[in-house]
């Protein structure tokens, strides 16, 4: 916890809101910015979260705060990595220790947490969109005072096809939307794509934008122009911009003013320009450049370490290391390196990853095979689109994306390749509950949203070993999507680099035999449920345990042995209980006749906040305990 004495944050420890914030003089601002920095390193070196994007937007983070009246005036943060000076400044200071945590304040913005935090995020390139709704609806409501909308998103988020669909409408539509650009060459692995080059070499002439927003006024109150000859004028004063600078801005192409690129660790000059631009009418975009983890050393060196650290020491920099000795590898590591192994004899095979090469460790293969991997940037329906068209060529795309991220490519799955059944594999990243990222990043809904889909197989390996057979398996098959779905975090398997066997497509396994009751489940949650019937075992309660690896196609031989048991059944996911395993047995049970008791345990019918992994799976009621909590109570009935 950062410990808020007065001499350690001078200002800051004065400011309970943007109130307090607005009451000081613009000579303070860098001191409050100073203090900002110094409260973030202290706090996340013993509570880790996302550092380099916060540490990047400070300034422009306490010049919005400054110069607009929050909240009645809106401020929309995309994605919110950057969004923890925003807290600090609108009454969670004090409890920012709690970041993260379970009951405590969530790792990004949340209406329900302030209402300051004016629309949630977690997911890129939103922001627009959302921020363009609040404006019109300031129109249509005529709202007096004038309720100013600020979008601020990224370099890397503007990128997203959402945000370009947002930027569009505006430019069509009567409104007041400020996007603010925060440029800082980076996502959170090195950006990529024309957009990012185009806006590294982008400028504009500040004394002239001056001059044409005086001109503008002064021809508004000579009434040479109106609203409805606004846009003429606008696309009039591109023209000679375009004329005079030798280049074509792409937002006022759009009919949007753009202003900028500024220094956007400058608040002082951010405070000017905002309020220069504030009260003007229509669209408008504020290109600011900034670096991420500014003013933190080892982070403005390796802002991709930096994005989310881990433990650290807050003079040195040095992070927090593991334990020594060997350790069961990330389920993601074991990818990263499996389809490095696959893709050296299978020359069809392509890496395709959305932003998140590191993330998903498919920079393994891209550092060995550059021409074979595709950084598609913050675009995952695009990366779905481009892996069918690639599969629709001869080519085995193996694509991987969070299962949370992936949700927005779900009508490209469909379109683009189960229709024309394409053999793509989805390698589905940080599946189940993922912990302190909460709500926006658990992935409970993949085994529901694929398993309507007609064929489509999916999986979940039990372990690091299974993870690699599976991969092996899926580049062998030619006949439709295939979808692997493993968590974050580590399995169990030190010796897990083993050679790799094809397995029977819709085959599980029965890990052990029992007679009170039929234990099913899916994924490395299998380990979870072995500790739970060994728990039971003691209290004389025989379990049987079924791991089906499959959810599509299903092993039914597994369910009709259980069936004819006569057993009470429970069934045990990492995902929501509506429409995955647990439906899948019912289901099935159901259409053929067969009336059994099952008990499904897994996520519950509601959105869950953050908190630790085995935090959240004790309050949705799967962990080791409450797995053999159900087993004795089933048992005994």
């Amino acid at each position: 916890m950062a410990e808020m004495t007065n001499d350690k944050y001078p200002i800051l420890s004065h400011i309970d809101s943007p109130a307090d914030l607005r009451k000081l003089p613009v000579s303070d601002l860098p001191e409050v910015c100073a203090d900002i920095r110094r409260f973030l390193i202290d706090s996340l070196s013993v509570n880790p979260g996302h550092f380099a994007s916060g540490m990047g937007a400070v300034e422009i983070t306490v010049a919005l705060h400054y110069v607009f009246n929050t909240p009645y005036d809106r401020i929309v943060w995309d994605v919110g990595h950057q969004a923890y000076g925003h807290k600090l400044l609108t009454g969670r200071r004090d409890k920012f220790f709690t970041n993260r945590k379970l009951n405590g304040l969530s790792g990004f913005p949340n209406p329900s947490e302030s209402e300051y935090d004016t629309f949630s995020a977690g997911h890129a390139s939103n922001s627009i969109s959302a921020a363009l709704g609040m404006a019109i609806s300031s129109v249509l409501k005529k709202e007096n005072p004038r309720r100013n909308v600020v979008a601020v998103i990224g370099d890397a988020s503007i990128s997203g096809g959402l945000a370009f669909e947002g930027i569009n409408n505006a430019a069509n539509v009567k409104n007041n939307l400020l996007i603010v650009l925060n440029d800082n060459d980076m996502s959170i692995d090195h950006n990529v794509g024309s957009m990012n080059s185009y806006l590294a070499h982008l400028t504009t002439s500040r004394r002239y934008n001056a001059f044409r927003y005086k001109l503008y006024h002064l021809l508004r109150k000579m009434h040479l122009i109106d609203d409805r000859s606004k846009g003429v004028w606008v696309r009039f004063g591109n023209a000679l911009k375009t004329l005079f600078s030798g280049q074509q801005n792409i937002f006022e192409g759009l009919n949007i003013r753009y202003f900028g690129p500024f220094d956007g660790h400058d608040v002082g000059k951010l405070v000017s320009v905002l309020n220069d631009i504030k009260d003007m009418e229509g669209p408008r975009i504020l290109h600011i450049c900034t670096k991420k983890g500014k003013g933190f050393a080892p982070a403005e060196e390796d802002p991709v370490t930096w994005h989310a650290p881990g433990k650290f020491d807050p003079v040195t920099g040095e992070r927090q290391k593991d334990a020594p000795g060997p350790h069961p590898p990330k389920f993601q590591d074991v990818f990263g390196e499996t389809i490095t192994e696959l893709a050296r004899s299978n020359d069809k095979i392509i890496g395709i990853t959305a932003a998140m090469p590191s993330g998903t460790s498919m920079s393994v293969m891209q550092k060995e095979m550059p021409d074979r991997v595709f950084d598609v940037g913050i675009s995952e329906g695009h990366a779905v689109t481009f892996a069918g068209g690639l599969a629709k060529e001869g080519w085995q795309p193996f694509c991987a994306i969070y299962s949370s991220f992936l949700q927005r490519g779900y009508d490209h799955i469909i379109h683009d390749v189960a229709i024309q059944h394409l053999p793509v594999t989805f390698c589905i990243d940080r599946a189940g509950l993922v912990g302190e990222d909460g709500v926006t990043h658990h992935g409970c809904f993949d085994l529901a949203y694929l398993r309507t889909v007609p064929g489509m197989t999916i999986a979940s390996p039990s372990n690091e070993m299974m993870l690699r057979n599976l991969m092996f398996t899926a580049q062998k098959r030619n006949d439709g999507p295939f979808a692997i779905r493993y968590p974050r975090g580590s399995g169990h398997n030190i010796d897990w680099r083993q050679p790799m066997t094809e397995m029977e497509i819709g085959k599980g396994r029965k890990l052990c035999a029992g007679k009170d009751v039929a234990l099913i489940t899916i994924g490395p949650i299998a380990y979870d449920a072995q500790q739970a019937i060994a728990k039971v075992a003691e209290q004389g309660v025989s379990v049987a345990h079924y791991d089906m690896i499959f959810l599509k196609p299903v092993d039914e031989k597994i369910l009709e042995e259980v069936a004819n048991s006569g057993c009470p059944i429970v069934t045990v996911e990492d995902a929501s209980i509506i429409g995955g395993l647990g439906s899948a047995v019912v289901e099935w049970l159901n259409d053929h006749n067969y009336n059994r008791k099952v008990v499904r345990l897994g996520i519950p019918d509601n959105f869950v906040a953050q908190g630790t992994v085995a935090e959240l799976r004790h309050l949705c009621g799967f962990d080791t305990d409450a797995i053999a909590d159900i087993l004795l109570k089933v048992a005994k009935k």
